[in-house]
């Protein structure tokens, strides 16, 4: 099972400000952790929602709203991408994590290709999903 872990915005990321060396030095051994237990899939912090934009689709109309973004809580500051066997394993990883401050984390589970199954009777969307995933692993290799 797949889980995006995601770092939610505050005050301190909407304005650049980066942490401090200790919790960039601890933040990188919880890392390494996961690197090596095959856990992390991906991780990065998102730049401040002021370098960022929104697109709004309405039927055939798209409208850009440039940041930054006023609701900092419902912003997301960071992710993980995660494989772990479960919701529980995920958590319990999460747990470890060099967070204080009241900072809040949350995790949800990907959508897997088999997912879909019941949507797709005939297979061919799965097939075709399955074909965009190894294009892109090729091409990060």
């Amino acid at each position: 099972m797949r889980f995006m872990v995601i770092v939610k915005a505050n005050k301190d990321s909407e304005a650049g400000v980066l942490p401090d060396q200790k919790i960039l030095a601890e933040m990188g051994k919880f890392n390494e952790e996961l690197v090596k237990a095959g856990v992390m899939l991906a991780g990065e912090g998102l730049q401040p929602s002021s370098k960022g934009a929104r697109v709004r689709f309405q039927g055939n109309k798209r409208t850009v709203i440039d940041g930054p973004f006023a609701e900092t809580k419902e912003l997301v500051a960071g992710f993980w991408l995660w494989q772990v066997k479960s919701k529980q394993e995920a958590i319990e990883w999460l747990k470890r994590a060099p967070f204080d401050d009241g900072t809040e984390i949350e995790i949800r589970q990907v959508f897997e290709t088999a997912d879909f199954a019941p949507s797709d009777p005939t297979g061919e969307l799965m097939k075709k999903e399955e074909e965009l995933r190894r294009t892109i692993e090729s091409k990060r290799r």
